[in-house]
């Protein structure tokens, strides 16, 4: 049995849980010289946008921007697993008073705990995705359209209970029912970029998991992040941000609003939760903890 029909099964049949990321395998190692990251193909370009693609805009946005940090990620994932019993104003207050040494968009990705957790296990994809945003962030998002076009064609992207799908001429929006909350999504690229199979339910296909109160993170780049899709621009607190792979040394994102730092280095405040080890992986990057036999 291949894949796609297992987990069609799984998903569509059996009504088992979606795990928060289904596996997938990892992206392989780049060779970046000294100068601008080689361009990436169309078809690179949609294998490597393919797992965050149908993010809701805002998410997606922060994401993107995060990307350009990669070597920020896996430390700022540690701390978020580290304050997993924190959330809405404790959260924010934890965040402000620990005087992070990140940027503000990788902040921004706090509490998304899962999210970070994604991008910090796969850093080759996280490190592509960063300099392919910083070196063609056009073809980056265009290749978003077209994954997006797909899910939509193929039924799986669709207006639900936590996001709204607005098709425009030429692009589509994936907005929050309520902008004050955030569900993230949970898919699986094999599934909902590929042609459902005649009786699939296509509507399990995209879950989702727990809300994010997004109105006490405002001050960490949450005043409306989204996309002028036509213009081509990420829009992170009411403007547009403009890091490119050659400004991206020097770049400093003008946000409208941010909470001053506490004085002194980076300090741990609360009591945190220890971080289990990675676990095991088996062939093609699996979570060993995700085998069903």
């Amino acid at each position: 049995m291949n894949r796609l029909v297992f987990t069609a099964l799984t998903l569509g049949l059996l009504g088992l849980q979606a795990q928060p990321y289904p596996p997938q395998q990892p992206y392989p190692q780049q060779a970046y010289p000294q100068g601008t990251p080689a361009m990436l193909a169309p078809q690179q370009l949609d294998q490597l946008v393919a797992r965050v693609a149908l993010y809701p805009d805002p998410l997606l946005a922060q994401v993107l921007t995060a990307s350009t940090f990669y070597n920020q990620i896996p430390d700022a994932a540690g701390w978020a697993n580290q304050h997993s019993n924190l959330n809405g104003q404790q959260l924010a207050q934890a965040i402000q008073e620990d005087n992070l040494p990140w940027d503000p968009s990788v902040v921004s990705l706090l509490p998304f705990a899962s999210t970070l957790n994604m991008m910090a296990s796969d850093m080759n994809w996280t490190q592509a995705l960063g300099n392919a945003v910083l070196a063609q962030r056009n073809d980056v998002m265009d290749a978003v359209q077209r994954q997006r076009q797909i899910a939509s064609s193929n039924g799986f992207l669709q207006t639900n209970a936590y996001e709204r799908v607005i098709a425009e001429p030429g692009y589509i929006q994936v907005l929050p029912v309520n902008d004050l909350y955030i569900y993230p999504p949970i898919y699986d690229p094999y599934i909902v970029f590929g042609r459902p199979r005649p009786g699939f339910f296509v509507g399990g296909a995209i879950r989702f998991g727990p809300a994010v109160t997004i109105g006490t993170f405002l001050p960490f780049g949450w005043r409306r992040p989204e996309f002028d899709w036509q213009r081509h621009n990420i829009i992170i607190d009411q403007r547009p941000w403009g890091r490119t792979w050659v400004n991206r040394q020097e770049y400093a994102h003008p946000y409208v609003e941010r909470g001053a730092p506490v004085a002194g280095p980076r300090v741990e405040r609360h009591e945190v939760r220890p971080v289990p080890p990675p676990p095991a992986r088996g062939r093609e990057g699996r979570d060993r903890r995700d085998e069903r036999h």
